[in-house]
């Protein structure tokens, strides 16, 4: 996941030094807004809150998404391309990442900005709307009425973020927010699953889980091997082996398990820790719920046939 566009501290010393190009630091750098506080939420969620007037701001493809809700003022701030739009306290925008937008700022106001990459969106993507993730992109609105989405930044903005339990909150609220912003603000192009992984794929996943069966292996490695999303490696995975990744992992375990029991001497735990399992008692519990006897017992079976 891409960092947060903002500095990571709560309070940076100098906020306009800044190399980037995002919405945090255009307003930092190059316009008359002025910086009260900033914090990374965690999650990929950075908070800021500004005040700014008599200005203007340029928006050029920023890589993160922007949701912005006017504390104060703002009555006369508009975007260029949308002239009879005007903000107010409780208006929300949400610019996505790679959006271009130009803006007028004339009377004072006070805002809340809270920045992510799209990568924040991923998990709540799959959870809520069983989604491929990169097929899914946010709206770009501007100055609509959402209490939920106007309440939860406000909430944010009044929490204390130098207090590590506030900050719990704040993180929670963000969490809320990105998992409603992805029910109701965005769309997902639909994806079909055909054929499976291809077959070279199949072969370099297949041996990476051999190589490393006596490690800890997790989804997104292996969905990095394939340079797939979790959740559409997940899928494609099913398509070509028959079984979920976790359950055709563990079937390999218990294989490589069953052989070394019939070929080797090899102390219990050993075999074990060769396998994957956390201990002795681990793999003889999942080996006798498997194949419905203890692995000694199988051992004494194989060697009295």
């Amino acid at each position: 996941m891409r960092p947060a566009p903002t500095p990571p501290s709560s309070q940076p010393a100098d906020p306009r030094v800044t190399a980037d190009a995002s919405v945090f630091g255009t307003l930092a750098r190059g316009s008359r807004a002025s910086l009260e506080r900033v914090t990374n939420l965690g999650d990929g969620v950075t908070a800021a809150i500004w005040r700014n007037e008599h200005d203007e701001a340029r928006y050029i493809q920023p890589e993160h998404h922007t949701l912005s809700v006017y504390l104060q003022g703002g009555y006369t701030t508009h975007r260029q391309d949308l002239p009879h739009l005007f903000g107010a306290p409780g208006r929300v925008c949400m610019l996505p990442a790679e959006h271009q937008s130009s803006w007028v700022i004339e009377q004072p106001m006070r805002f809340v900005h809270l920045y992510f990459p799209p990568d924040a969106l991923a998990g709540h993507a799959v959870r809520l709307l069983d989604a491929e993730p990169r097929l899914f992109t946010l709206h770009d609105r501007t100055f609509i009425e959402d209490v939920h989405l106007a309440q939860a930044c406000a909430n944010i903005a009044q929490l204390d973020w130098t207090d590590l339990d506030d900050r719990m909150r704040a993180n929670a609220l963000a969490n809320d927010t990105l998992s409603y912003l992805v029910q109701t603000q965005g769309r997902t192009r639909a994806l079909a699953v055909r054929g499976g992984l291809a077959p070279h794929v199949c072969r370099r996943i297949a041996a990476r889980i051999d190589a490393e069966l006596h490690l800890p292996l997790s989804l997104g490695q292996l969905a990095a091997e394939a340079n797939l999303s979790e959740f559409h490696f997940a899928r494609m995975f099913r398509a070509s082996f028959g079984a979920a990744p976790h359950e055709w992992v563990m079937q390999q375990r218990m294989a490589r398990a069953q052989a070394l029991l019939r070929t080797t001497t090899l102390a219990l735990a050993t075999i074990a820790e060769r396998c994957g399992f956390a201990s002795a008692s681990h793999f003889s519990r999942r080996f006798a719920l498997q194949l419905g006897a203890s692995p000694s017992r199988y051992r004494q079976a194989w060697q009295r046939g």
